[in-house]
């Protein structure tokens, strides 16, 4: 049926264009009936026919809807956030995100009928959406110049020649899955160059985090944490999408943590292994990597840093063929490395070895090696009960978190089993009364661990330039050194050169190991304190994580800085 000819049928914006003179009436029904017939907006539709110039119906458009119109080409495009929406929603809706606001994000659009592109980004997103109405003809070379540059500052950050490197998911059924719809040439090369580096480096962790006007990547290297690159704020979604792309992550869930892994092969004979962890923060997510690295799991009992007197009773604890031996300190502090070391010593034909972790970060032939998985129902407990059937000599729990766990460790201990298990704890005496609050009876702690050894990792002075420290006799006093100490310390301070990092290279143990003997058994049977086993310890010679280090300064390994940043007492 034919449209009346008056402008009464016409509504919104197509009324408000013939009466503001941008339109004539017969060309407003004429384009309102198409947009009708095509099942599109009529803004879309008056886009199209390019009968109005963009800035005109941008003015227009800000009136009826009553949205704010801004110039988005005075814009700062360092300062727009448009890592955080994928590069294919933002051409797809011509819809730029322009800044956020603490859960907001405000979006340039050109329609303000196109409240799709709204939803769709607040739905990849997580965060509410505003509109901000700009004109379309500026919005299109905007969105073209920021990808661009984005592209292009990318592609000088990561250098040519990184496109082919092996990385896969650790996922079986997943190999060769990857979608390559999603792969960005310039921020594979970049996140390739990224794991690369920090390989090159001996990274432990790479550290990928947004903030309001800034993006910064990290790499811990012996334990501290250094700034490597600022890559522009607005890559920061598509170089973490790129991480979850490669370790089998959901990209479009960024609300809540989640947790993947992948592999890197270098060679025919040797691979690095990579946890990564996602964190949704204030501004995007945060991702960390971890480094596993199977090469440097067996360097040797001798090479971890005890001296003579604790190998020799960390040696002999672990031959015993029953009993616990626990290793404990904080996160990052080598424990892993400790435990290795003691199973590769351990591993021979005529024992059979098993170990329950989360991740098992270290591959070694010989071990029965278990990743635990919660989600389908294989905790730390469920494996040390199958553990139990099969037979075991010798079995290693990544850490002992809870009751059950414990439990179930300790009675294997004290059943013909050697166990070897881990605690977050500070050192030695804080181990047992942390068991205590645990729930473990102390009858089953004094009848099952035989020894418990704290550690920390401590960075070495770099031997190519390392320099003789003078330190007054007062600062020597206070940091627990002896006056009968002075005569032969050869204490030193880092430098820095082209072989190191600030002064430093590598990393070496500082240990306390703390046999648990009848007197110190009597003790925790009887309820002690802490207090009681620290002086019970002290009064058998047991060496304190402090002391070992000052030890090593002693000798100029490390300086007394570094004591003091780690043991920090």
């Amino acid at each position: 049926m034919a449209t009346p000819n008056t402008a009464f049928n016409l509504s919104g914006l197509a009324l408000r264009l013939v009466r503001n003179g941008f339109l004539e009436q017969e060309v407003a029904e004429r384009l309102q009936k198409r947009s009708l017939e095509k099942n599109r907006s009529f803004f879309t539709q008056l886009t199209k026919s390019k009968k109005i110039p963009s800035g005109d119906l941008a003015r227009a458009a800000a009136e009826e809807f009553g949205v704010p119109l801004l110039d988005v080409s005075a814009m700062d495009l360092e300062q727009m956030p448009v890592g955080l929406v994928d590069e294919k929603i933002i051409q797809r809706h011509q819809a730029l995100p322009l800044y956020k606001r603490g859960t907001k994000l405000f979006v340039a659009i050109a329609d303000p009928t196109n409240t799709g592109a709204l939803d769709e980004i607040k739905f990849h997103t997580g965060l509410g959406t505003e509109p901000i109405l700009v004109d379309g003809t500026a919005l299109e070379s905007v969105i073209n110049e920021a990808l661009d540059a984005a592209d292009t500052s990318l592609a000088e950050l990561a250098g040519e020649g990184l496109d082919d490197i092996d990385i896969t998911s650790e996922e079986e059924d997943d190999k060769g899955k990857e979608e390559p719809e999603l792969i960005d040439t310039p921020i594979v090369r970049f996140v390739n160059k990224l794991l690369l580096d920090a390989i090159n480096r001996d990274a432990s962790d790479i550290h990928i985090e947004p903030y309001e006007g800034k993006f910064r990547v990290r790499y811990r290297v012996d334990g501290v944490l250094h700034e490597i690159a600022s890559p522009p704020p607005t890559l920061a979604g598509r170089i973490a999408a790129r991480v979850k792309i490669l370790s089998r992550l959901d990209i479009a869930e960024r609300r809540v943590p989640q947790d993947g892994r992948m592999k890197m092969r270098l060679s025919k004979n040797r691979s690095i292994d990579f946890r990564v962890s996602t964190l949704p923060t204030l501004h995007g997510e945060k991702v960390v990597i971890r480094v596993l690295d199977s090469s440097g799991g067996a360097i040797g009992i001798d090479k971890l840093g005890l001296d003579e007197i604790q190998q020799q009773l960390y040696i002999h604890a672990i031959g015993r063929p029953y009993g616990m031996v626990l290793v404990t300190g904080p996160t990052g502090s080598g424990k892993t490395v400790t435990l290795y070391n003691a199973l590769s010593s351990l591993n021979s034909p005529d024992r059979n070895i098993s170990t329950v972790e989360d991740p098992v970060e270290i591959n070694l032939t010989g071990v029965n090696q278990v990743n635990i998985n919660e989600k389908s129902g294989l905790t730390f407990s469920t494996a040390l009960r199958a553990f139990l059937r099969q037979d075991p000599d010798v079995i290693m729990v990544g850490e002992i978190r809870d009751l059950e766990t414990a439990d179930i460790a300790i009675k294997a201990s004290q059943t013909g089993h050697m166990v070897l298990s881990t605690l977050h704890t500070n050192d030695a005496p804080s181990t047992l009364t942390r068991m205590l609050n645990m729930g473990v009876a102390p009858f089953n702690i004094a009848s099952a661990v035989h020894l418990i050894l704290a550690q920390r990792l401590v960075r070495v002075l770099c031997p190519s330039c390392k320099k003789p420290a003078s330190i007054p006799e007062e600062a020597l006093l206070k940091a627990g050194f002896e006056e009968k100490e002075f005569a032969n310390l050869k204490i030193h301070s880092p430098v820095g050169c082209n072989n190191c990092t600030n002064g430093y290279k590598g990393r070496i143990g500082v240990f306390q190991v703390m046999p648990i003997s009848e007197a110190m058994g009597n003790l925790i049977m009887e309820g002690c304190t802490q207090m009681d086993i620290e002086t019970m310890a002290r009064k058998e010679g047991i060496m304190g994580l402090r002391r070992a280090g000052l030890n090593k300064v002693a000798v100029g390994i490390t300086s007394l800085d570094e004591i003091e940043r780690v043991t920090n007492i």
